[in-house]
């Protein structure tokens, strides 16, 4: 298992160009100077990640990402205020600087300004953009903590910086402003779509999960059909009814009927608290993963707020399973 450093060794790791899994208050995510096109390169190739699917960049204030983008819409820059840092990605008019690489192509790029408390250090002490995808094996279920990242990738990745569990525990919201008209909600996340009309009013949303993975760029990460999936198949219903023959694992928002049906059970939230489940969501799936069962049954939360965020990622993990 490759080695956990202190945050002068992970800065000084990447200004050598190596790949760092970095704490954030969504998920670890794996980290490279995104200006250096064979350090980004490396990222997709630990991951095993198509480079169809753009990488977020992470940079620690609101001039920093002026450095990298050629323009930052009025609405955007509202969003920006309100909201950063944490976890809201925006997708904006790239500067040339960006490698195409980064971006899939597109002449966008996702940026954020992180709220962890190592990943603001340690981008202010580089003083270089980050990009920085999720810290694991492409499409399987995201790390909140630092062993999930070794689980997953070993030695793989140069290191790891430990920050302690994730708070929030899903990914970034994402949000562009690439082409003109009414912004576009592209991931739901860590930021809810009311709370991001509250600031800036409507927000398109084009909802629906139906294409096969494309070969084409993806407009945002996160946003293929099939995503955060554990080995383990699992499936989206009704935890009161009958269920299939076998081990199986019940994955419930607030409590689970007759639980001594199941093999396995694990509930996000006995409150019913959103940012709760939310924060377990991606942890109770790894357990449920690690159980030797046959298949998990989970059930849809509220639909509302985080919930937003929480049922996309069931949806992708249980697509065409």
């Amino acid at each position: 298992m490759r080695e956990f450093c202190s945050l002068p060794q992970a800065v000084a790791a990447l200004k050598r160009g190596e790949l760092v899994a970095i704490p954030t208050e969504t998920v670890y995510g794996l980290g490279g100077v995104a200006l250096w096109p064979g350090t980004v390169a490396r990222i997709f190739e630990v991951k095993g990640r198509p480079t169809f699917d753009p990488l977020i960049v992470h940079v620690p204030t609101l001039d920093a990402v002026d450095e990298i983008v050629s323009s930052f819409p009025p609405a955007a820059r509202s969003l920006a205020t309100h909201f950063w840092p944490g976890p809201l990605t925006l997708v904006l008019p790239k500067a040339a600087q960006i490698p195409d690489l980064v971006t899939a192509g597109l002449p966008s790029v996702a940026v954020r300004i992180p709220a962890h408390p190592f990943a603001r250090e340690l981008l202010e002490r580089l003083a270089l953009p980050v990009a920085a995808p999720s810290a694991n094996l492409f499409g399987r279920v995201s790390p909140t903590t630092a062993a999930h990242v070794a689980d997953q990738l070993g030695d793989q990745l140069d290191w790891i910086l430990d920050g302690g569990p994730c708070s929030v525990g899903v990914e970034s919201t994402v949000v562009s402003f690439a082409e003109a008209g009414v912004p576009c909600l592209l991931r739901p996340g860590g930021i809810s779509l009311e709370a991001l009309e509250a600031v800036i009013g409507p927000v398109n949303w084009p909802q629906p999960i139906t294409s096969e993975h494309p070969a084409v760029a993806q407009l945002a990460p996160g946003t293929l059909p099939q995503h955060y999936a554990p080995l383990t198949t699992i499936s989206l219903g009704d935890l009161s009814q009958t269920i299939p023959p076998g081990k199986i694992g019940a994955l419930a928002f607030q409590s689970c009927p007759r639980p001594e049906r199941f093999a396995v059970v694990e509930i996000l939230s006995p409150l019913g608290d959103l940012a709760e489940a939310a924060a377990q969501l991606f942890a109770a799936m790894r357990r449920l993963d690690c159980a030797g069962l046959d298949a998990i049954i989970a059930e849809r939360v509220p639909d509302y707020g985080l919930g937003r965020a929480i049922n996309d990622r069931l949806t992708r993990a249980a697509w065409n399973r």
